[in-house]
């Protein structure tokens, strides 16, 4: 088979087509779309003593119903920008539950997922804590997480801590992405 085959229901990442917005996602709406830039993945979580670029794109998309489908992928960066490979991969789905309460439920292949409740702070930034982090026996040994999102002067901002074992949570990634749609 060739080419890409489309779906009989549609999924999209822009409010002008597709499905009707559903009001459930409204605190979360301000995400919805494709974003692209750079971030910074700490050396000391990357078993390096500096800290390394890195290049990602996010999508945040719809289908009518009320949560908002979500995924990253990130490849890693040279320090004059060159594209080493791939990285870091996640998906899941953002979960509005009601007022500003929001949910996050995130898979990665290296064996984590990871699940946050949280709320909307604002209409346009979003905090985030871990209430379960399940992982697979080879996975890191991640006990907690914390996420801050936050869209300022247009691009999306975000800043993710963990925890490993019984250490203190600690800076672990950070990127700006500007809106491509």
């Amino acid at each position: 088979m060739s080419g890409e085959t489309e779906l009989p229901v549609p999924d999209t990442a822009d409010v002008r087509s597709g499905p009707e917005v559903s009001e459930e996602i409204l605190s979360v709406l301000p995400l919805l779309g494709e974003w692209h830039g750079e971030g910074i993945l700490s050396g000391a979580v990357a078993g390096s003593d500096q800290d390394l670029r890195f290049g990602q794109w996010i999508r945040f998309s719809h289908d009518g119903r009320g949560f908002l489908a979500y995924e990253s992928r990130t490849w890693r960066l040279t320090d004059d920008g060159a594209i080493v490979g791939p990285d870091v991969r996640e998906s899941g789905f953002w979960r509005p539950r009601g007022g500003d309460d929001v949910e996050l439920l995130v898979a990665g292949p290296e064996g984590l997922v990871e699940i946050y409740v949280g709320t909307a702070r604002t209409t346009t930034s979003w905090e985030l804590t871990s209430d379960v982090v399940a992982r697979t026996p080879d996975a890191p040994e991640v006990t907690r997480a914390v996420r801050l999102y936050g869209i300022v002067e247009g691009a999306l901002m975000y800043a993710i801590d963990r925890a490993v074992g019984e250490e203190p949570l600690r800076p672990t990634m950070s990127a700006r992405l500007e809106r491509l749609r």
